[in-house]
């Protein structure tokens, strides 16, 4: 049970879950499936659904599983809805804070020692996972060709071979050359910088959890240029997308406006939704109150 579940009555698990399910009740988010918007490909059902085909994996992580196999297990629960990827990303860092959570130790500190611990086969099991579902993902280097996501366990010998721990991948793709760096991959050797901020800002704010959701999303989008738009429109776009949402500061309901804009021109920041959703997470374990 997490630290508050004996006034709450939610474990840490129910906290993960409930995170997700919050991340996606937000609005508005620009760009982003929300209670108003459907995108043409991805709806609000099939995020609900990710998130309540996640909870195995959830738990594996709560019950001491190792950070690669409770991801890969909360990724092909995941997977079990007609949406594709709804929410990779947000398990990529919802995994290792819940194995802090679990052994009280939810502190940048605390999953810093999380995933500094994993392995090779914590990688093994992360590759594999990309075998679930379609993620959007960078074209790899022109020297990492043989450790290219994609290609899922035929990279599993490469690994080995090279010894590579799953901490070992985030620090490569957090700061590519000449490249956006990957938004997840830098809150894991940031020790989730951003993740706790954007908590202390949820607990800091006032109003329903949905309201508070909306203006974090839009904060962190403001900060920083999101992973998956750079992805699919280039960094240029990605800049000016966060721009775009810094202009906003906050207004929810100019930020309304711009959830229409964004999705009518394809701009998806769905990374900044999975920061989103595991700052929810520490919010919730902290006493976030719903």
């Amino acid at each position: 049970m997490s630290r508050w579940g004996e006034t709450t009555g939610r474990t840490t698990v129910d906290n993960a879950q409930l995170a997700l399910l919050l991340e996606v009740s937000g609005t508005p988010k620009p760009g982003n499936v929300d209670r108003h918007r459907d995108l043409d490909d991805l709806r609000f059902e099939h995020l609900i659904a990710g998130a309540v085909g996640a909870r195995s994996g959830l738990q594996c992580a709560a019950a001491g599983d190792s950070v690669g196999a409770a991801f890969e297990q909360a990724v092909s629960g995941m997977s079990n809805q007609q949406g594709g990827n709804t929410q990779f990303g947000c398990l990529l860092l919802l995994v290792p804070l819940i194995k802090a959570a679990a052994t009280q130790s939810l502190t940048p500190d605390g999953v810093r020692s999380v995933v500094d611990a994993t392995t090779v086969e914590d990688a093994v099991d992360f590759y594999r996972a990309f075998e679930h579902v379609d993620v959007a993902v960078d074209e790899p280097p022109a020297d990492a060709d043989a450790l290219d996501v994609r290609r899922g366990s035929e990279v599993a010998a490469t690994l080995r071979e090279r010894g590579l721990s799953l901490y070992d991948i985030m620090q490569l793709s957090a700061d590519p050359d000449d490249r956006l760096g990957d938004g997840n991959a830098r809150e894991w050797v940031s020790g989730f910088e951003r993740t706790f901020e954007a908590a202390d800002s949820l607990v800091a704010d006032e109003g329903p959890v949905g309201d508070r959701t909306a203006r974090v999303f839009l904060e962190l989008l403001a900060d920083q240029p999101d992973t998956l738009i750079a992805i699919n429109h280039g960094e240029a776009t990605a800049r000016s997308v966060s721009e775009r949402a810094a202009a906003v500061d906050g207004d929810l309901a100019a930020a309304e406006r711009l959830a229409e804009e964004f999705v009518d021109e394809g701009y998806n920041p769905g990374t900044t939704a999975d920061i989103t959703a595991a700052a929810l997470f520490v919010a919730l374990e902290r006493g976030l109150e719903v």
